[in-house]
């Protein structure tokens, strides 16, 4: 194997290193210099796979491609690795090295569009990936990246260690490029200053000179390190053939410096210097914002990312030995028996075996309180145990965990655009054009007007106007108010839903598991016998102590803590339990088992009698109560304008009554899932804009038709996929801080419109006609990205409510 110069050169393609480069992947133990964030990416991804000895045994470099279209072989690698999923569609998620604003995504999604093959393309501008939907017989991985890398960004597979470091990387290079820029603005004002405050406005040709050459040398970092990102996103729009938002500022901060380097080298003339320096740190700090912004907003995923443990303590000898083995999470299988310790996140869903705990669940629901949990519990991946180490039998491996699922819903929600974001992009895109044409107008007209000024006004058009803030106006603002509510459980998993929510003139209400509890809760208790009530729950609770039943746990949920326990337990199907209490033969059950007379069946009641030796001792009235918030809910929505209506499966009495509860005027019961359906179809076919709120499978149907669906958090899996929302925690109330929430953000992403919008129609027109010169068009132009960020960013502070 020959020589290869890797002092100087990167380790993966060979190509010169820069000075200062801190791109290195650990190869062999050693650490190895890379050229690009590209490199590192796909040498790390080769390293990963345990591919290493590809550096070991090449003798030479990969050779690069030049007007040929050959695939380098790390693209290769990830052919190979795709081709062994197989199927028909593809779905991918690549990590995208190089974005800078929302003008970037524009830009992503239109250039893979154009590759055959791709059937969807869907950029997460505040986690920075790509998500892809392909047709492997026409396009390969290795294609989705040249095709990107041919625009100037970086791609590579998704890999959450790796994103990390990546984003982080680039967050401190854009900090160093705002820093250079601040460093170089301040010297050259105060350079600049002395020609201000001049009384006559001019200052000795001598000193003059001497002032320009030195702002000359100070504005040359800020040009060539710190307006780099615009520079190469112009280069990248103009290659694509689609002008984006970095395109008039790059022409801009070109020509303004251009123009300063003449005057200055001829010795007359304007110089634009301090107008330059200011215009690229103001507007690196508005972009410097926005990026925090959009990692602020990712971080409610990166949250639930590291909740999940990549490995777990598996009892594999238990009950008989204790002895437990350290395993990857993603090896567990249904029926094996982990420990789960002490401030230990739990690896996959399961019940509790052993263990009395109380657990952590605010990244799953938002709920802040710690909840209890005994044997016979379930357990949802990613859940932390807080108090007590607890022995669990998995129920659902970990890739399919309640967290694993969460995960995927929250990374499905950032996918698509709202149509007002879609709308916003569209606008931007004609505003550059536009923007352009006008810019080469006015240079023309001001050339047969006064030529002296028309570079001057020509260069205060381009820098005043700010499509940056048309195309943060509504992803900003949206990324804030989704993080918002999923601090406050509520998941957005469909793009729409903020707009549509907003709309909407019908809130459907299913009934069991929505509006109610969903499971049975102690009504009343009524004492028969002259045994007070905590008596009567004491020996009741005794006697349900292994049932698994519902009206069993609502009992033991409603007694309180006592010592009694049941001895010589027989239970007898469809009627009850008996048992021995402190020498006394107790039973609970149906009113003949117990000893008491038939009683009148209620629909929605279920009453269990409490009875010894013949005598009835206590009746106990369970029934499915309203949640604690559905009226304040239902109330909500009512003053909102909004027609409220109950639809359930339910018989029509107890519909009825749970209607006239809530003051719910229409509540139909008796309905099955086709009905459901037919009936919310023709609430549209009527011109409604219908929202559905249910939690069962019966209910995926009418969820999936409704124009903007919301499932409970508590529901069938099922449901759940097929609504826009979910709502994670057991509160009905997320629902009306989803309904405020898409309020206030539609307010705010009108504003921040209102706001681009009027900015641009009054600073262009006042550029165009010399009312504003290239200094305050810089202030202006990057004032107004900042504020419209800012605005955004206040739906994050206040919670989204």
């Amino acid at each position: 194997m020959s020589a290869l110069p890797f002092a100087t050169a990167c380790y993966h393609c060979g190509l010169p290193v820069a000075l200062g480069a801190a791109w290195s992947v650990r190869i062999d133990g050693q650490a190895r210099p890379m050229c690009c964030p590209g490199c590192e990416a796909v040498a790390r991804g080769i390293v990963d796979s345990g591919l290493s000895d590809y550096y070991r045994t090449r003798s030479a470099f990969a050779e690069r491609a030049e007007g040929v279209d050959l695939v380098p072989p790390e693209l290769a690698l990830y052919d190979s690795a795709a081709a062994a999923t197989g199927g028909e569609a593809r779905d991918a998620v690549f990590s995208l090295d190089g974005i800078r604003c929302a003008a970037c995504v524009w830009l992503i999604e239109r250039r893979l569009a154009r590759l055959p093959g791709v059937r969807e393309a869907q950029v997460n501008v505040a986690t920075e990936r790509l998500h892809m939907t392909y047709d492997p017989a026409a396009c390969k991985p290795s294609d989705i990246v040249q095709a990107l890398r041919g625009i100037g960004y970086s791609a590579y597979p998704y890999e959450a260690a790796q994103h990390g470091a990546q984003q982080e990387k680039n967050r401190k290079k854009q900090f160093r490029q705002l820093f250079v820029a601040g460093l170089s603005m301040m010297q050259v004002m105060m350079y600049a200053l002395p020609a201000y405050i001049a009384e006559d406005g001019t200052m000795d040709a001598p000193m003059a000179a001497l002032m320009q050459w030195a702002s000359l040398l100070l504005t040359i970092p800020a040009v060539l390190y710190s307006a780099q990102p615009f520079f190469k996103g112009a280069w990248a729009s103009l290659r694509a053939r689609m002008p984006g938002m970095d395109l008039p500022v790059a022409i801009g901060i070109g020509a303004a410096f251009g123009a300063s380097v003449v005057a200055t080298l001829r010795g007359s003339g304007e110089v634009y210097y301090d107008s330059v320096t200011m215009f690229i740190f103001l507007l690196l700090a508005s972009r410097y914002l926005e990026l925090m912004a959009r990692r602020k907003a990712a971080r409610a995923l990166e949250d639930l990312q590291r909740a999940l443990p990549a490995a777990a303590q598996r009892l594999d000898g238990w009950p008989a030995s204790r002895q437990a083995s350290m395993v990857a999470a993603a090896s567990l299988a249904e029926g094996d028996v982990i420990l789960v310790e002490p401030g230990s996140a739990v690896a996959a869903d399961g019940i509790i075996l052993e263990g009395h705990t109380d657990v952590d669940l605010a990244l799953l629901t938002g709920e802040s309180r710690a909840q209890a949990r005994v044997p016979g519990d379930e357990l949802p991946g990613g859940a932390i145990n807080t108090t007590q180490a607890v022995v669990l039998r998995v129920t659902r491996v970990a890739s399919d965990s309640t967290l694993a699922r969460l995960v995927r819903l929250v990374e499905k929600a950032g996918q698509g655009k709202p149509q007002i974001a879609q709308w916003a992009d569209r606008v931007a895109a004609w505003f550059v054009v536009g923007l352009l044409a006008l810019t080469v107008l006015v240079f023309f007209g001001w050339q047969l007007v006064d030529p002296a000024r028309a570079w001057q006004v020509a260069i205060a058009v381009l820098v005043v106007s700010c499509p940056c803030a048309l195309s943060l106006a509504t992803p900003t603002a949206l990324a804030a108010a989704t993080d918002a509510l999923v601090r406050r459980g509520v998941l957005v998993v469909q793009p729409h839903v903020l707009e549509t929510l907003q709309r909407a003139t019908h809130i459907v209400f299913d009934k069991t598991g929505t509006l109610t509890e969903g499971r049975p809760v102690l009504r009343h208790v009524e004492p028969l016998a002259g045994i007070d009530r905590a008596r009567c729950l004491q020996l009741a609770a005794a006697l349900e102590a292994g049932s698994a039943h519902p009206l069993a746990l609502a009992i033991r949920a409603a007694a309180p803590e006592q010592e009694l326990r049941a001895a010589d337990l027989h239970s007898e199907a469809g009627q009850g339990v008996e048992g021995v209490i402190d020498g006394v033969r107790y039973r609970l059950g149906r009113d003949g088992y117990a000893g008491a007379a038939p009683a009148p069946l209620w629909p929605d009641v279920s009453n269990v009698y409490l009875g010894a030796g013949g005598i009835v001792l206590a009746r106990f009235e369970l029934a499915d109560a309203l949640r604690a918030d559905a009226p304040e809910v239902v109330r909500r929505f009512r003053e909102r304008g909004q027609t409220v209506i109950l639809l359930s499966g339910d018989d029509q009495a107890v519909v009825s009554r749970t209607g006239a509860a809530l003051g719910i005027g229409t509540a139909i019961g008796q309905q099955l899932p086709e009905q459901k359906l037919a009936y919310v179809q023709r609430l549209q076919a009527q011109g409604a804009v219908v929202a559905m709120v249910g939690d069962g499978i019966n209910d995926a149907a009418v969820l999936r038709a409704a124009d903007v669906s919301f499932a409970m958090g508590g529901g069938a899996a099922l449901a759940q996929l097929s609504a826009d929302c979910v709502l994670l925690s057991s509160r009905l109330a997320a629902l009306d801080d989803a309904a405020t929430g898409a309020a206030r953000a539609l307010r705010i992403i009108r504003q921040n419109l209102a706001w681009a919008s009027i900015y641009n129609c009054v600073a262009i027109p006042a550029a165009a006609f010399g009312l504003i010169n290239p200094w305050l068009s810089a202030a202006g132009m990057s004032l107004s990205s900042a504020v419209v960020v800012v605005n955004a960013l206040r739906l994050r502070r206040s919670g989204g409510a």
